[in-house]
């Protein structure tokens, strides 16, 4: 028979084990590089008495561990809920680190993993990103740019031919699923995040910029070593992969504070499109909420300020520039099919547009003159912007443009004596797989749907686009015998089986004020088009990313860091080590 005092706590137990946890960031099982900045931070699920809060590390009280006692918040946003937060904090020393939290009802561990690094191997680090580059995009890139003959491709893309490769796992701590934001943050800062996130564990509260921040490499790398800071993009700059590099926010889509928050940063080089939410509200093609203008406020910071590819080119060439802002487009650039052939898309409003290479190329020669060396994000972001829309050839010749930007970029670091670590990778996937080829020259039978003329197997056997230019784009896209990518996620629309030689894809329109999206009616009409339903809800008009590991390839000092299957915490840690970022004991 049981006690009574023995069912009471058995009750008590119960009661406890069943009521929520505390929430801890940085969350269970991150990994930590000594001296890196973090904030902690405990949110309760409900009031807590301040007299039996304990918290612990490594079974020390946490005020000693962390130098300092953290703020108790008694009603986190006037909510019946508590919060404890400590701001910038640091660990310098290697090694599992338990972190208890007690409020006397409720208990709470994780653990951490402080890691040091070696010294510094690299004396920069780039770091270039496919957004949203699936495998399929890669191999049509070989195929178009290097061609094939009799299964065997006449040559390499530059971004394969590295001696190192990983697969790297993409999820967030929200989901299997990840966006930019916390994709291209697990880079940037080596901490999983949430979905939209930028630099931060996505917290409870009601502002978007007070979550629990961690510390970007750009910042490490400045702080700790003094480095220049390079971020090129051909999206809008304020996008998530660029922002995640500087910004601190839960809401990647807050571009007026993220302009701010690269006018505090001040890199060296920040370059893209974007400049609709850095001119002032009255101005034409603004899109801030305020008359702050930022061009204005860069330029008087000391930045050279280009806004055409021929202003880039001359502000890179004088001797004296070492700070430079480049805004080519109000919202993202355009891609290299449109620029170069098409002259679709955004090309007659902004007719200068650098391509990414001589993006590339301007900065490093800007950044090269710093003596305490560079990290540079490059981003091919217009990739996952085309993959949304269902356009693969787009997306397939920024492929080839990245792929061009990646060689020039091997030459340069060649030329220097391989001082430069040079990693390439996706932040996320798309669902896209090279199925077999679409025909459209079937001889005699001129009048089989297009559906049908899809080859797969032995049928599909090689597409006849023309050969490639000196950059490696074939002139043309719309061949008789093309490559079939299709994707696994699709809202309803009208498949046409052909590029989109007008503008980019649209495949959905509004339908309504409800939010919901249907089927564009404008490509209903286009011979052999028929309606595809789709996978996705009328709420989403595009495709959506997949959670397969992406493809890692890199080469130069701290390269042999990328081997096997990674997590994108791992990428971070590979940057980190080849410049040698921890705390120095």
């Amino acid at each position: 028979m049981v006690k009574g005092s023995a069912v009471a706590s058995l009750i008590v137990l119960l009661w406890t084990t069943s009521l929520p946890a505390q929430t801890i960031y940085p969350i269970d099982r991150a990994e930590i590089l000594a001296g890196a900045q973090f904030d902690f931070k405990v949110e309760f699920p409900g009031l807590v008495d301040p007299a039996k809060l304990k918290v612990t590390v490594n079974g020390a009280d946490h005020a000693t561990a962390f130098g300092r006692s953290a703020t108790l918040i008694e009603r986190e946003d006037g909510k019946e809920q508590s919060a404890l937060i400590l701001r910038d904090v640091t660990l310098t020393t290697p090694g599992s680190i338990v972190v208890d939290v007690s409020d006397g009802t409720r208990q709470r561990s994780v653990t951490w993993t402080v890691y040091d690094t070696g010294p510094r191997k690299a004396k920069n680090v780039i770091l270039f990103i496919g957004d949203g580059m699936s495998p399929a995009h890669r191999v049509a890139a070989r195929i178009l740019s290097k061609g094939i003959a009799e299964g065997k491709s006449r040559g390499k893309l530059a971004i394969d031919d590295m001696p190192h490769m990983a697969l790297v796992a993409t999820a967030g701590s929200d989901s299997i699923i990840t966006d930019s934001a916390n994709s291209a943050s697990a880079y940037a800062t080596g901490h999983k995040s949430a979905v939209n996130a930028l630099g931060v564990y996505a917290d409870r509260t009601l502002s978007p910029f007070d979550d629990p921040r961690v510390e970007t490499i750009t910042s490490l790398a400045r702080r700790r070593l003094g480095m220049a800071i390079g971020i090129v993009t051909n999206t809008e700059i304020e996008d998530a992969t660029p922002a995640a590099m500087i910004a601190h926010t839960r809401r990647r889509a807050a571009y007026d504070e993220i302009v701010e928050q690269f006018f505090a940063a001040r890199p060296d080089v920040l370059m893209g499109g974007g400049s609709a939410n850095f001119l002032p509200k009255s101005a034409a093609g603004s899109r801030r909420k305020d008359e702050t203008d930022y061009i204005a406020k860069f330029r008087d910071a000391g930045y050279q300020v280009a806004t055409t590819a021929g202003e880039l080119s001359a502000s890179a060439a004088k001797p004296e520039t070492d700070k430079l802002l480049g805004l080519f487009a109000t919202g993202n650039m355009d891609g290299a099919l449109d620029r170069k052939f098409l002259r679709g898309g955004g090309v007659k409003k902004f007719p200068e547009q650098p391509d990414l290479t001589e993006q590339v190329q301007a900065v490093l020669k800007l950044l090269s003159r710093k003596e305490t060396g560079f990290f540079l994000m490059v981003e091919s972001g217009m990739i996952d912007k085309y993959a949304h829309l269902l356009d693969m050839e787009r997306a397939v010749f920024d492929t080839i443009m990245l792929d061009n930007a990646v060689h020039q970029t091997r030459e340069w670091a060649r030329a220097r004596g391989e001082d430069t670590l040079i990693l390439v990778l996706a932040d996320h996937n798309h669902p896209n797989s090279l199925v077999g080829t679409v025909n459209d020259d079937m001889g005699t039978t001129p009048n089989v749907p297009l559906r049908e003329r899809v080859g797969v197997y032995d049928q599909a056997g090689f597409p006849n686009y023309p050969p490639p230019d000196a950059d490696g784009y074939p002139s043309r896209v719309d061949v008789s015998r093309r490559l079939a990518i299709f994707s696994a996620s699709l809202p309803d629309h009208y498949e046409t089986f052909r590029p989109k030689l007008d503008n980019p894809n649209e495949p959905t329109v509004k339908a309504g004020d409800d939010g919901t999206f249907k089927a564009n009616d404008k490509y209903k009409d286009v011979p052999g088009a028929v309606l595809r339903p789709g996978n996705l809800s009328a709420m989403i008009g595009a495709s959506v990313h997949s959670g397969e590991d992406v493809i890692l390839t890199a080469t130069g000092p701290g390269s042999d860091g990328v081997r096997g299957s990674m997590d994108n915490t791992e990428v971070f840690r590979v940057m980190a080590d080849a410049l040698g970022l921890a705390a120095r004991q």
